[in-house]
């Protein structure tokens, strides 16, 4: 036996240390190169829908997919509170609708199942949405209690193997997810990825959704990811939440809007405009290895140049913050 001495220990520590520098090379150098835009927006007043276009036609490949397809608009509806910015603005939904319209989609859906058991229709109509879905003329689908489909994990992070998920969700020809720009007492941050939550039906798997906290919500969050593979994210930050979100936090005036293909790029890009350190985010940390981009090496942020804030957030998720 090798008698340990104090040279072999300093070596084996620089071998060690060098092992993991290569390791988290290797983690940076193996994401895929993305862009992101960030859109300037100072309220929801503006020509949105034009701002959408805009956005959207930066990425040609979404352009083509829309095209004569089945779009499925998936905002984050929870609950109604008209001093707190819950959940996805109403006339950002409207303006994606517009926008992926003048696209040349054959549909476009608006559907979402949300986390509370509470009356869809009531909260479509006190937060506004019920009233530009009827001036669109565009369908709505509670996913809580659609038809359900079978679907595949392909990275199985929580060992549940397979999901019943909303079908009009799991059957789109293009699936976007339209989300709000909060902090999230569980997750950190509540952003395009946790927005999927609302495709798992609540008349399969009751609410708030409680298998996936159970098998943990980072995991959960990635397994949706994966397996439901949404073509497109739209963040609606033009007036976002701190501290106690997803619902009992403040509003905060950010003035933008977040858009990309990949959905743990365009949510890293909105966790730094927070003050998040997007790595300290359990589940884009976990995306980072599974084929997702949140190394801001690795991410072209274009458009506007939007201020980065300091979101205050709830005690144990401090660690977040950057800095």
């Amino acid at each position: 036996m090798t008698p340990l001495t104090r040279r072999s220990l300093l070596a084996g520590s620089a071998a060690l240390a060098a092992a993991t520098t290569g390791l988290a090379g290797y983690k940076i150098l193996g994401q895929p190169k993305t862009r992101v835009a960030t859109l300037r927006a100072g309220s929801y007043d503006g020509p949105l829908s034009d701002l959408l276009l805009q956005g959207i036609r930066s990425f040609p490949d979404t352009v083509a997919r829309a095209k004569g397809a089945r779009v499925v608009l998936k905002p984050n509806l929870v609950e109604y509170n008209p001093g707190r910015p819950i959940n996805t603005h109403p006339r950002i939904i409207g303006a994606a609708v517009e926008a992926f319209r003048q696209l040349g989609a054959a549909e476009v859906v608006v559907a979402e199942g949300p986390g509370h058991r509470r009356d869809t229709e009531l909260i479509l109509e006190l937060c506004g949405l019920a009233e530009v879905l009827r001036d669109l003329r565009v369908p709505f689908v509670d996913l809580n209690v659609d038809r359900t489909r079978t679907v595949a994990l392909p990275l199985d992070a929580t060992g549940m193997g397979k999901l019943e998920l909303a079908a009009t969700a799991a059957g789109a020809d293009l699936l976007v997810s339209v989300a709000k720009l909060k902090t999230h007492h569980w997750a950190g941050a509540t952003l395009s990825m946790k927005n999927l939550f609302g495709v798992v039906p609540g008349a399969v798997y009751g609410w708030p959704k409680n298998p996936l906290h159970w098998a943990g919500i980072p995991a959960s969050i990635l397994d949706l990811w994966s397996a439901l593979k949404p073509g497109f994210a739209i963040i609606d930050g033009i007036t976002g939440m701190e501290g106690d979100g997803p619902i009992m936090g403040d509003p905060v005036e950010m003035g933008c809007v977040v858009v990309g293909e990949q959905c743990p790029a365009v949510d890293a890009t909105a966790a730094r405009l927070m003050g998040i350190r997007a790595e300290n985010l359990a589940y884009l940390d976990q995306a980072s290895w599974s084929g997702g981009t949140v190394a801001a090496s690795r991410i072209e942020v274009f458009g506007d140049v939007i201020q980065p804030r300091t979101f205050r957030v709830i005690e144990r998720q401090a660690h977040i913050l950057a800095g």
